[in-house]
C-alpha cells in the first residue's frame, strides 16, 4: 500500500459556524449524514455500505443518532461535539480504503465479522458490519480514552500477527 498518497482529512463541522444554534447546527450534521449515507452510494473497496435506519430515534436515522450521541445507555445518550464536528470523517475513511494512513482490520462479534478502519493521528473509528452483498454501516466515533486507543491497536496488531502467522 506505500504507493497511497496521505490523507488530508476534511475540515470539522464546526458549531460556531451555525451562529451556535443548536437546531440549525443539527440539521446541517444530518443534511451531511443523509447525503452520505442514504441519498448516495457509498462504497467500502466496491462494496456498497448502508447505514441502519430502524429503530428511528426521534425521527431520524438509528445510525446518525449512534455516531453523533454517545452513553451507554442508548435510550438516554446525549449529542457529542466532537463526534458531531467530525461528520465526514466516516463517508471520507470507508471511500478512501485502503490507505497507508488507515489501519483496517476485522474481527468477529457473536456472528457478526466486524470490519473496523481507524485513523491514528486523528483518532478517529469507523466500524461496519459485513452482510451478504452489502456492509451495514455500525459506528463511528472520535477515540477520547487513551486506553480505548491502546485497546484497539492490540485488536490490529493480533489481527496482523494471525494473518502473517
Amino acid at each position: 500500500m506505500s504507493n497511497l498518497v496521505p490523507l488530508t482529512f476534511p475540515s470539522l463541522e464546526l458549531f460556531q459556524h451555525y451562529g451556535g444554534d443548536f437546531k440549525t447546527y443539527f440539521s446541517a450534521i444530518y443534511t451531511i449524514f443523509e447525503n452520505h449515507f442514504i441519498k448516495n452510494k457509498t462504497l467500502f473497496q466496491g462494496v456498497h455500505v448502508t447505514a441502519k435506519a430502524l429503530p428511528l430515534v426521534d425521527g431520524i436515522h438509528n445510525t446518525f443518532y449512534h455516531i453523533t450521541h454517545e452513553g451507554e445507555d442508548e435510550d438516554n445518550r446525549t449529542p457529542d461535539f466532537r463526534r458531531m464536528e467530525r461528520i465526514r470523517y466516516p463517508e471520507f475513511m470507508i471511500v478512501n480504503s485502503p490507505n497507508d494512513d488507515l489501519l483496517i482490520w476485522k474481527n468477529k462479534r457473536g456472528r457478526d465479522t466486524k470490519i473496523v478502519i481507524l485513523n491514528e493521528s486523528e483518532e478517529y473509528v469507523v466500524v461496519l458490519t459485513e452482510r451478504p452483498g452489502y456492509n451495514l454501516f455500525c459506528t463511528a466515533y472520535y477515540i477520547d480514552k487513551e486506553h480505548r486507543k491502546r485497546k484497539l491497536m492490540k485488536e490490529y496488531q493480533e489481527y496482523i500477527n494471525a494473518k502473517t502467522a
